[in-house]
């Protein structure tokens, strides 16, 4: 399986990867997401560590059963050969009603397929009152074209 764009990257590839990632998880689909990455990916994140797809499926539908109404945007933050690094942010809320919006930054390493293999993940989340959420659109799905990326203050 191939999974186009290809390594090694370039800056519209890169930026090509990240937006696609962005909108897969977007989607909340843990299966759609897991077709992203190797059979055998190894992932860390926060302070989980694991491997393979099914475990992915498995950590992508407890996250989302817990973070509701989650919405997020990824930018490009560095790339060379096969590896892309990305900063990002997301909006979800609990089953209580409260809002957060999660920042964190992703290190990716792909195959020769395009087919991610590592992923490293670190995040912070920060309580927020809804009315000082940034991300509204219909979810789940993909970021409108007009809603603007990261820019350069993400906080």
């Amino acid at each position: 399986m191939s999974r186009p764009p290809l390594p090694p990257f370039t800056r519209e590839t890169a930026a090509q990867k990240a937006r696609m990632a962005e909108d897969a998880w977007n989607s909340r689909d843990p299966v759609r997401v897991s077709l992203a990455y190797t059979e055998d990916s190894r992932w860390r994140n926060r302070s989980e560590v694991f491997q393979g797809r099914e475990a992915i499926v498995a950590f992508l539908t407890r996250k989302w059963e817990k973070e509701h109404d989650y919405r997020l945007i990824k930018d490009l933050w560095a790339f060379d050969g096969n590896r892309i690094a990305v900063r990002f942010q997301y909006e979800w809320h609990d089953a209580g009603g409260q809002w957060y919006r999660s920042y964190g930054n992703e290190q990716w390493e792909f195959d020769e397929h395009g087919l991610m293999r590592r992923r490293e993940a670190s995040i912070n989340d920060i309580a927020i009152a809804e009315k000082d959420r940034r991300f509204h659109w219909a979810a789940p799905g993909p970021r409108p074209a007009d809603v603007a990326g990261l820019g350069s203050d993400p906080f």
